[in-house]
């Protein structure tokens, strides 16, 4: 039986930090991998020991297998965990690992190969009796065979990259007109992201759920299951919240959902951590999805509602130890939920963020609340990754008491610096459908598209403007303070297109109004310590964390974290953009070019193409006119901000 004295993880961010946290548990010593963005990262400090491995870019560091095994020998580790994405279901470099005399800690290549080609899991699924979502999964790939499977399919469809998950290479297609853009843009990003652009198609089920089993093998045959998770709360087939027991599954499904969990690892022999997902639609009819080989990001909330640390019985069953429990004794015990915090903007299309993080101090874990955090004050979030950057994790005796924990959670634990779904989190957890347990797939793209939705931010008020005029003239160092008298002063803020001007009365040198517009705010008591506001009005204190750099104020408003600006200067980066001048809106590599110099170009019309933290944006036209010059290039490099192009026309 092998034993692991000096683990190497394969991965960033809160994933090898929360890998590192069990091996120091079980008194194995850690190694940290990073790129040069991610010298100063959070997991590299968590490590016992640390080891570059290259360029910011995943393909030269992260990516890199020999690099990998390089540093495991450099450094005497006998095992490596490759966390999940990056290289985790990679069968060549799990069987590179193996060759090298190192622990994988993961399933077998062939077991990986197997579940990682979609196609492949789907024929292995039906011979194993385990249904499958009508559709086409053949080797043949060509445009037309394509275009003539998606006919026979049906519409509406779904393509699928044959390589990879997350909702990475993957469009909803509603009819033949648009299959052609959409099968390319897929393969696109499905290159990108797995280095393949092979495609399966497969129909489309409607306000569907998507449930997905946790499983484990071992070495010695045994398979057990550890109950579903339901991660139907979704944008763009990207989860964003995921809860463990689903509030959709019965005792008879979650039954039927578990024997195929384990009729689907047994079929490949399966050892170690893995997840069994599948749609189910209104009826509760089941369908199998994939199988992802490795741990999942939301496998914290089985841990909630299990008791059970995952990682460790990875490690365990890595050393060729037998499963721990058998099925009869795991037990499901309360409620568990998980929410991914993103650095994003959900104002501005959820374009990723990167930046560095001015604040962020997630509190300790208790047995019912739990932050797992790749980042803390004085990170970075670079612009080359994946924009997940936390996750707030809470159990609680049934669902409302969850749900409650949750948004306490989120509320008490602002990240301020760069933007974040924080709020749109909130919004989300607190709509009724949430709360009802109805949510579907396509529910929060729907809400997107529409509208006015429950997770539409609400508009700036008043009173957030006066809270911000507050903070500004108690914050240290600020020079409004009066000692004696009564004095006026007043201060403009801007926060995104909305501006104010908030006039504040000092008297005998307490604050004591706060005037914007026709509404006046009487204050009883305001104060700041540290990076809080204690604001007392009408005999009532609340409190809001806030963040002031320079003429820079955000604070924290029930998990909305509020940014306003202080006498914006002509020219500011918030002031109305130059439709002559479009601006790439991310940082990230131009993918396509789709102008030059004398194309004709109308509203709407798209200009560029740049892939930000895995994901494609386009950057369209918003007037009609001719480009006169092109500033980017292909595979090169755009900082959000930059001009793409100029435009000669009308619409200044």
């Amino acid at each position: 039986m092998k034993k692991i004295t000096k683990l190497l993880i394969a991965n960033r961010g809160e994933i090898a930090y929360r890998i590192a946290r069990t091996a120091h548990r079980m008194g194995i010593a850690s190694v940290a991998v990073y790129s040069e963005a991610d010298h100063d990262a959070l997991h590299v400090s968590a490590c016992d020991e640390a080891v570059a491995i290259g360029p910011a870019a995943a393909s030269q560091s992260y990516l890199n297998q020999q690099a990998i095994i390089d540093a495991a020998r450099l450094c005497g580790a006998d095992a490596i965990h490759p966390g999940y994405g990056f290289l985790s279901e990679n069968a060549t470099f799990a069987s590179a690992c193996r060759a090298a005399g190192l622990v994988f800690v993961g399933p077998s290549a062939d077991a990986i190969s197997a579940m990682g080609d979609k196609a492949e899991a789907k024929a292995v699924m039906q011979k194993a009796g385990v249904p499958t979502v009508p559709g086409y999964s053949g080797n043949t790939q060509d445009d037309k065979t394509l275009a003539g499977e998606a006919d026979r399919t049906g519409y509406p469809l779904l393509i699928k990259a044959v390589g990879g998950g997350g909702g990475r290479g993957m469009r909803i297609v509603r009819d033949a007109a648009s299959f052609g853009e959409a099968l390319a843009s897929a393969r696109r990003e499905a290159l990108s992201a797995f280095g393949s652009d092979a495609v399966l198609l497969e129909r489309l089920i409607e306000n569907g759920r998507h449930i997905e089993v946790q499983v484990f093998g071992d070495s010695h045959g045994n398979v057990v299951h550890l109950f579903e998770r339901d991660c139907s709360a979704q944008r763009r087939h990207q989860k964003i919240i995921e809860e463990a027991p689903s509030p959709f599954v019965d005792e008879t499904l979650r039954e039927r959902l578990g024997g195929w969990a384990v009729a689907a690892a047994r079929a490949v022999a399966y050892e170690g951590a893995g997840t069994v997902e599948f749609i189910v639609d209104a009826d509760g009819n089941a369908f199998f999805l994939e199988m992802n080989t490795r741990l999942q990001v939301e496998h914290p909330v089985t841990e909630m509602i299990t008791g059970l640390d995952l990682v460790e019985w990875q490690l365990r069953v890595a050393c060729g130890e037998e499963l721990p429990l058998g099925q009869e004794q795991i037990s499901l015990c309360g409620h568990g939920i998980e929410a991914r915090l993103y650095a994003e903007d959900p104002d501005n299309g959820f374009m990723p963020q990167a930046g560095p993080v001015a604040h962020f101090e997630p509190p300790q874990g208790t047995p019912t609340i739990r932050v797992d955090s790749g980042v803390a004050t004085g990170c970075v979030v670079p612009p080359d990754y994946d924009a997940m950057v936390a996750k707030f994790i809470v159990q609680g005796a049934d669902r409302a008491e969850a749900i409650a924990l949750l948004q306490r959670l989120i509320a008490d634990t602002p990240l301020f610096g760069i933007k974040t779904n924080s709020g749109f989190l909130m919004r989300l957890v607190g709509s009724d459908a949430f709360r009802r347990g109805e949510m579907t797939t396509r529910m929060i793209d729907d809400w997107i598209g529409s509208g006015g939705s429950p997770v539409h931010a609400a508009s700036v008020t008043d009173h957030d403007f006066a809270l911000a005029a507050i903070i500004s003239a108690l914050n240290p160092g600020g020079d409004w303070y009066r000692s004696s008298g009564v004095a006026e002063t007043g201060i403009e803020l801007q926060c995104g297109a909305e501006r104010r001007k908030v006039l504040l009365r000092f008297e005998r040198g307490r604050l004591a109004l706060a005037k914007v517009g026709d509404v006046a705010i009487a204050i009883d008591g305001a104060v700041v310590a540290g990076s809080v506001l204690a604001l007392t009005l009408q005999g009532r204190t609340v409190r809001h964390a806030y963040h002031a750099n320079g003429g820079q104020i955000a604070f924290a408003n029930n998990g909305e974290v509020l940014v306003f600006e202080e006498r914006l200067a002509p020219g500011s980066a918030r002031e109305k953009s130059d439709p002559l001048r479009p601006v790439a809106p991310v940082t990230g590599v131009v993918t396509r070019v789709l102008v030059e110099a004398g194309t004709e170009v109308v509203a709407g019309a798209a200009l560029a193409v740049i892939e930000a933290m895995k994901m494609e944006t386009t950057v369209a036209a918003t007037v009609d006119g001719r480009v006169n010059i092109v500033h980017i290039v292909e595979g090169g490099q755009a900082k959000a901000g930059m001009v793409v192009c100029e435009i000669e026309g009308e619409g200044k």
